[in-house]
Formats: structure tokens, sequence, C-alpha cells
């Protein structure tokens, strides 16, 4: 544990940044942590695993140094459908033009071009839409083969080497893992990192497939980017730790207007089943080549905050930005400012998933009530697996979540959850050790002071996962003498424990 202060958030909603270029050094990994980063994204589409390992490394050392847990996501890549390459450079086309694809390595022209992708063949039927570059080009089949498709131009006007190509409406027979990410994985898992972005989920078994590969070494995040992946939603939120509205490759393989209630789909049915949800892409874009964002992109941060998304993130902004430190900063004031809005709360409130009938459910409802009855400064769960702590960021509560854990996995994971500040202790033995340190830590890292109350969760017998069964009600104390640096770990805190235990 550093001896310094402990890094304090005044938000509840996570920032998600993703390093690259402009913010691999330790100083400005540094930098962001303390400006508000709680999770930083490797992004394995770009950058060599010596890259990604420095990375690692740095962010580590940060983390030993400030005594705050930082969760490290691995975003693999996923399946690249791209065209190939055209002889003299980009060519024009014109809307109604007929346009051939082809599994032919030649170099293309104004008539044709390869798309190296039998899979896409495969799965194509006359009518169906091909987008490219992000959907500039739209083309329509009009007949199709194993190894060809004929075309007409429904939109655009040039084309060039190595566009994108999406299949919108189409569920295409490819796993979310190739080649690469199987290494890119192994390598991630070995550096340690806390979470696992799987791109182009398609189906429930694309999940199911991760995970066994991933065999509990990290927590695994299903990104919902294809409109395949919404007909599945609730089943590839059952089945992932957590989830991403990944809004780019969605916003074009679905028309804009749907975009905006889908993501609130989403977050929703991540909420009601207790999985961290990130809101991604473009969320302030322009930041990326100005020090502000435009008044629709603070709107945008805003609007995820208040659908009550655990975290925003952060894409080329911070990884090759020019500003990445300021973009970090606004991110973070419109995330205090929405959640200080009595709307926000109302929100919050409005929207609690219903509880399970588990002693668990009952107890975690009841201490977010408790919490707001008794106007405590936190609520405490103490916690092996993580369970407990999931439970509560479920219920959106309006104080910090302080979690006890001495699991460091855990600790790390949980701090891609909503409003959770996690804390590595030692396991307590008795009920007494638990008020005690429940009290002490949170009065150390600034969640509580002293004649403020504290909520306890925990389960007995202790070390059991997911067997939360009791709850107090703590006073904080501070010592009527304090010594220098009284306000650390270490100082003498009690608490009197005020409720009896809740079974």
């Amino acid at each position: 544990m550093s001896s310094q202060t402990p890094i304090r958030r005044t938000r509840q909603t996570k920032i998600v940044a993703t390093l690259g270029p402009s913010s691999s050094t330790p100083a400005m990994i540094r930098q962001l942590v303390e400006t508000g980063v709680d999770v930083f994204r490797l992004n394995f589409s770009h950058g060599s695993h010596a890259d990604h390992g420095e990375r690692v490394k740095a962010i580590r050392a940060v983390e030993r140094d400030t005594g705050r847990p930082i969760a490290i996501m691995a975003d693999l890549q996923g399946p690249k459908l791209r065209l190939g390459t055209f002889a003299g450079g980009p060519v024009d086309l014109t809307p109604g033009q007929s346009f051939r694809l082809d599994l032919s390595r030649e170099p293309g022209d104004a008539a044709r071009v390869g798309m190296p992708h039998p899979e896409i063949f495969a799965a194509l039927e006359p009518e169906a839409e091909l987008l490219l570059d992000d959907g500039k080009v739209r083309l329509r089949v009009t007949a199709c083969g194993a190894d060809f498709a004929e075309t007409v131009v429904i939109a655009g006007t040039r084309l060039s080497d190595r566009k994108g190509v999406n299949v919108p409406g189409v569920v295409l027979p490819l796993s979310p893992l190739t080649a690469k990410d199987r290494t890119d994985l192994a390598f991630a898992l070995d550096q340690g990192v806390d979470w696992v972005a799987l791109s182009f989920v398609q189906r429930p078994e694309d999940v199911a497939e991760a995970r066994k590969l991933i065999a509990g070494r990290a927590a695994l995040l299903s990104k919902l980017e294809k409109p395949q992946a919404i007909q599945h939603l609730e089943r590839i939120v059952e089945l992932s730790d957590g989830v991403m509205v990944a809004r780019g490759d969605l916003g074009v393989e679905m028309p804009p207007e749907d975009v905006p209630s889908i993501q609130k789909r989403i977050v929703r049915e991540a909420r009601m089943a207790g999985k961290p949800v990130i809101v991604a892409t473009q969320m302030l874009e322009s930041m990326i080549s100005a020090p502000a964002p435009t008044r629709a992109e603070a709107s945008d941060v805003a609007t995820a905050v208040f659908d009550g998304a655990d975290a925003v993130m952060l894409s080329a902004e911070t990884a090759s930005g020019a500003y990445p430190i300021e973009a970090v900063s606004i991110m973070d004031r419109i995330a205090r400012r929405v959640e200080q809005d009595t709307l926000y709360r109302a929100m919050m409130d409005a929207q609690h998933a219903d509880p399970e009938q588990t002693a668990a459910d009952a107890i975690t409802a009841a201490a977010r009530q408790v919490a707001h009855t008794i106007k405590a400064a936190a609520i405490v769960t103490y916690t092996t697996s993580g369970s407990t702590t999931l439970r509560a960021a479920r219920e959106r509560p309006e104080v910090p979540i302080l979690c006890l854990t001495e699991s460091s996995a855990a600790a790390r994971r949980l701090m891609l959850a909503y409003g959770v500040h996690a804390v590595l202790t030692e396991d307590v033995q008795s009920f007494a050790d638990m008020v005690h340190k429940a009290a002490r830590i949170a009065y150390a890292h600034g969640l509580a002071d002293d004649g403020q109350r504290l909520v306890i969760t925990a389960g007995v017998p202790f070390g059991m996962p997911g067997s939360t069964n009791v709850l107090r009600i703590a006073w904080v104390e501070r010592p009527s003498q304090p010594g220098p640096g009284a306000r650390s770990e270490h100082a003498a805190i009690d608490a009197r424990a005020a409720m009896a235990d809740a079974d």
C-alpha cells in the first residue's frame, strides 16, 4: 500500500481510456490515473506484443505507487473483413452501375475487386446489402455464388484499397477468434490482464467459445457491435461478465436512428443482470485534434451517464489524440455534473431490478435503502469473488461502494463496476474485526468521516463466495487525540455496531 493519500473519485461512473502513441509513457499513464482513468484498454488491433507488455508494466507500477487497483482490458481485434486492392489506385463509382466482387487476388478496377472472404459469399443471397468503407459505399447483391457476387451500386462514388466490408442482416459463419486473436489472447492472459473484450460477437456460442479459452483467468466482456448479437441480447449478457455498446459498427450496420434506443436497451439489460456495461465509440471524437469537445459530444457522454452505464470509454481521444489528459478531465467533469443532478438520482431510483428470492439479493437491496434512510457515507461489501459487490452496484446506490477483498484479481475487475472503490485487505476473522476494519479503511480512503455511518454487508461464514447474509450499521469515530498521519489506513478508527445481524 502506498504511503500517499489514496486516490478518491467523486463520481460513480467509471472512465475507460485506450492507450496508444499519445499516452503510453509511465508519466502519462500516472497522470491519466490521477485525472480520472479507472480502466486502461489495450487495443490489439494496433501495436506489438512488446508495446502492450511495456504498457502493462507501466500500469502495474502506477498501481503499486498509488495503492489503487487499476483494471487492464485487452480488446481483441476479431475478424476484419476487407476488400483487396485496386490496380490504379482509388476508383470512381456511379450509383446504378454494376460492380463485381470475387475471390481473385488480381488487383481490381472500376468494374470489380477481390474480396478474400469465402465465408461472406457462402452467406450472401440476392437482395442482400453490402456496406463498404464504413457505409460510405452501399451495394445490393443481384446474383451470387460460392466465389462471386454481382452487385449494383446503391450509393457512394469512390472506393480505395482494403476498405472494410460489413454485411448487415447476415449471420456470417465466422468465429470471433482468428488465429491472431488466439495468439493475442494467450499473450494478454500471460500478462495478467483483468478483462478480455471479445469483438465480432454474433451468437451466444461465440461467447462460450471465448470463455472456454480464457478458463477463468480474466473476466469476459462481449462487444455488441453486430445487429445479430442484439437478437440474442439476453443470452449473451447472461454468458458474459460484462458488455460494451460498441456504437461504431452498430451505426454502420443499423440505421443511425436505431442506435440510441438500442444503446438504452443494452444498458438496461446489463443493469438488470448486474453486469458492468460500457458505452463506447466517438464519445469525444473532436478532441482527437481539439482541446474541447462539441456541445453534442458533451451531451452524448451525459446521456450515457443518465442511462446508468457503469463506464464511458475514450478510444482515439487518448490513444492517438493531441489532448488525452483534457479528454479524460472533461469526461470526468461531465459525469460528476450529471450525477449531481436531481433528475439523475430520480432516474436511477426508478429503475431497480427486482431482487432474486435469495438472502444475498434481499440483503443487498436492503443495504441501498438503509444507506439512503440513515444518510450513510458508504456501503461496505466484503467479497471473495466479487459477486456481493456487483449486487450492490446493480442497485445504483447514491453513495460509494467500498469493496474490501483479499483477491487482487477481484479488486481490479471490480474497478469497472459502478461506484466501486476497491481496496485489498487481509480476510477478516470475526464480526468485530469486520466492522473495525471497514470503518478504519473507509476513513483512511476519505469515504467516511468522524460521526458518519456505514452500511456493511458480508457473508457468513467468511470467505464463501455468494453467501451474503449479514447487514450491519456502524459509526465511524476518530480518536480524541489523533496523532500525525491519523488519516491513514492504520489510523486508530473505532466503530460501534448499531444493528443486529440480519440473517
